[in-house]
């Protein structure tokens, strides 16, 4: 993986991207090189002031994997011709193209996006909308994967794109695990809604202790009035707050943790399709089956071909 900068480059992006792909950790595999870049090789100034040492040129994109651009700044101004080239040729031999925030705006200038679906963060979609009118931009997303190229909002929904790649390249415990050493909140679906709405004079009381509370009774047939009843309040205002505070509805968020936490049993252990569905509250393999289908496109079974212990061992 390389990730193409350019001054000033917002450190925060960069520095997410790099947690999740380029360190080592104890106890957990490595499973990406991660390379920085930047047309001009040298000092490469940031946004607060500090400076970064960038040593590879744009050369260093031409056999990545994948390229990220957590964040391109100044937007305002064309980039270089030689930049625009060197994506577009990584684009077109394969390569996996990555936004994090205005990265968004890079890929679109190099008409990687035209017709196509993506995001930035919501203080400059309209900007974005208006610059790139071939672009379909999804104002609300955390982020979007398109498979050969992935958009995300900013900042903190750079993180949640970041493991969501993870997640999609070596399975649900590797990005748990690596969420779990930065101390991560539990997995954010791209179709979340941004945390873009109005203050309001009251802040609603957070959801986190009856979050934590459903993830651990996931076993149990849980449904909307249990979590309300947790949360003492009524259905009506625990759907409200979902709303506010995750851009998601209850028993969407609740389906999302179930089948999460299917695909950590279906790597970690070697249980039978119908323990599992037992053990994440969906009651039966079938009904496993159909909405990991509905939500991962694949089986639960050919999940487990692809990131189960034995693939592993065999990797």
């Amino acid at each position: 993986m390389v990730a193409l900068v350019q001054p000033p480059q917002a450190e925060f992006e960069l520095a997410s991207a790099a947690e999740v792909f380029g360190l080592d950790r104890p106890g957990l595999p490595s499973r990406y090189g991660f390379t920085v870049c930047t047309e001009r090789p040298g000092i490469v100034p940031t946004k607060t002031g500090c400076a970064l040492s960038v040593n590879e040129g744009l050369e260093a994109m031409a056999e990545a994997d994948t390229v990220l651009v957590p964040a391109w700044a100044p937007k305002d101004s064309p980039a270089s011709p030689a930049v625009l080239a060197a994506v577009r040729a990584a684009h077109d031999r394969g390569a996996r193209m990555v936004a994090i925030c205005t990265g968004a705006f890079l890929l679109a200038e190099a008409g990687l996006l035209d017709g196509r679906r993506a995001t930035t963060h919501w203080r400059y979609a309209a900007e974005f909308a208006s610059r790139y009118p071939a672009v379909e931009v999804d104002a609300d997303a955390l982020y979007v994967d398109l498979g050969d190229i992935a958009t995300s909002a900013g900042t903190a929904a750079g993180i949640d794109l970041c493991l969501h790649l993870v997640r999609s390249d070596h399975g649900a415990a590797l990005a748990s695990r690596i969420a779990r050493h930065m101390v991560m909140p539990p997995h954010r679906e791209g179709g979340q809604r941004q945390y873009a709405v109005e203050p309001v004079e009251e802040p609603s009381e957070s959801l986190g202790a009856v979050l934590e509370w459903a993830s651990e009774h996931l076993h149990e047939p849980l449904t909307v009035e249990d979590l309300a009843a947790q949360g003492r309040m009524s259905a009506r205002t625990l759907a409200r707050r979902f709303d506010e505070q995750l851009g998601t509805s209850p028993g969407k968020w609740l389906l999302s943790q179930r089948i999460s936490a299917a695909q950590a049993l279906l790597e970690d252990t070697d249980l039978p399709i119908e323990s599992i569905a037992g053990r994440v509250g969906l009651s039966s393999a079938l009904n496993l089956r159909r909405r990991f289908r509905d939500r991962l496109g694949t089986t639960p079974a050919a999940y487990r071909r692809a990131f189960g212990r034995e693939a592993v061992r065999a990797g």
